[in-house]
């Protein structure tokens, strides 16, 4: 059986598009929820953590007894910083759409210990922006859960990333993270939800395997899922387009993302500007 590491844009009916175990990434878990106000959409995970953060519209968030209300500030991904709120392992999540509409992402991780729901507000997201238009590789980066979270976190790590301008490239240089190999390198299995603006836009996915000089690219396009365990993963967009990815890394023995670079493109970290300030953001 072929393992499908592209998933392309499909009306999941709020089905889980990465459910828990998947063959390529069990460490992760990702679904997209589509709620009309009023609407809801209960949930509850035994073995995965996972943070749910509105892509656009508004909702309430009842968790552990508690309720986090009006989550969510932006009518698209291109407008301003995104909200969230922390679901604890085994713990059930009642969503309830505010807005007319909402869509949503559930990312998750697997670990074995409950903390305390917390909710993140745009005053929480941690952003750093890094690259250059000279380099072609200029984008920002909105930390929802990143080395400095609002409250405490097992395995996951979610991002928005953003590529500043038309076109240019992401994930560069090329890295990996399939192996814990410490401090040089720690497994992360990863998921990527792709946008592009305007949304008729396009990318292309690389996965090099590691030792080799050749690999797969994917062509992917707006709501593009892509998932993946291992190799080298830089990704791309046509000129004329922005590119939105919405991030999910899910650590097997720890948090802190520790990132292995292709040796004959890593000489790029030092003329790449704000390539450290970025790797922090990580740890």
């Amino acid at each position: 059986m072929e393992l499908k590491m592209h998933i392309p844009q499909h009306d999941n009916n709020n089905q889980p598009i990465v459910d828990c175990n998947n063959e390529i990434v069990p460490l992760c878990y990702f679904n997209i929820i589509k709620l009309s106000a009023g609407e809801e959409f209960s949930y509850q995970l035994e073995e995965y953590e996972t943070c749910v953060v509105p892509a656009t519209g508004t909702i309430d968030v009842e968790v552990q007894g508690q309720t986090f209300e009006k989550v969510g500030k932006r009518n698209h991904i291109w407008e301003s910083d995104p909200e969230g709120a922390y679901i604890p392992v085994n713990s059930e999540a009642r969503l309830i759409c505010q807005s007319g509409e909402a869509e949503i992402f559930i990312s998750g991780a697997k670990h074995n210990e409950t903390y305390e729901a917390f909710v993140i507000r745009q005053k929480d997201i941690d952003k750093v922006q890094y690259g250059s238009d000279e380099t072609k590789t200029h984008r920002k980066i909105k930390h929802i859960l990143g080395k400095d979270p609002a409250g405490k976190v097992g395995k996951l790590l979610v991002s928005e990333l953003f590529t500043v301008g038309e076109g240019g490239w992401s994930g560069f240089p090329p890295h990996k993270h399939e192996t814990d190999m410490l401090p040089e390198e720690s497994r992360h299995n990863e998921v990527y939800n792709f946008r592009f603006n305007p949304s008729n836009g396009f990318g292309a996915q690389f996965l090099t395997p590691d030792g080799e000089d050749f690999g797969p690219i994917y062509h992917v396009r707006d709501g593009s899922t892509f998932i993946f365990d291992k190799g080298y993963h830089p990704c791309v967009v046509a000129p004329g387009f922005e590119m939105y990815y919405f991030t999910i890394l899910a650590g097997e023995t720890q948090r802190p993302l520790h990132m292995n670079y292709q040796k004959e493109y890593a000489y790029q970290l030092e003329t790449i500007p704000g390539m450290q300030d970025m790797l922090n953001k990580f740890k």
